[in-house]
């Protein structure tokens, strides 16, 4: 029996989401936040993608073995921890730029955004392939 064993990271991003897993461009199954599952596929050589919503993983090409056992790491992109603390610390940003805007004549809420909105847009179009991470162990 040849299996691949994948394991999902615990994360906060995508914690109500589950991830589609695809072998050779067909959906084998979902796996949900902090989960193990394993499949049973042939053996060979094989290509795996993680997609989720828009995004997904780069391509992994996996050769398997008969009766061998190969385990992938699948998780979220690997700045989304940092998004959502922007995303909590936003409003403070936001007030202190008011503040700041009081006292200077420089509008301080662009480049206090920009880094999180220049993040998001890359994820959203060119890098949407790189949203998650698809790894051996």
């Amino acid at each position: 029996m040849t299996i691949l064993k994948l394991k999902r990271t615990n994360e906060y991003s995508n914690s109500f989401r589950d991830y589609k897993i695809f072998i050779d461009g067909k959906n084998i199954g979902e796996i949900a936040n902090g989960e193990t599952k394993e499949f049973e596929i042939s053996p060979g050589q094989h290509t795996i993608i993680a997609k989720i919503d828009w995004g997904s993983s780069p391509e992994v090409i996996l050769s398997i073995n008969e009766n061998e056992t190969r385990e992938l790491k699948v998780g979220g992109f690997k700045n989304g921890n940092w998004m959502i603390i922007l995303l909590f610390l936003m409003p403070g940003l936001i007030f202190l730029s008011f503040i700041l805007n009081h006292f200077c004549t420089v509008s301080w809420l662009k480049y206090l955004a920009l880094p999180y909105g220049i993040l998001l847009f890359y994820y959203l179009t060119v890098g949407r392939k790189k949203y998650l991470t698809l790894a051996s162990l």
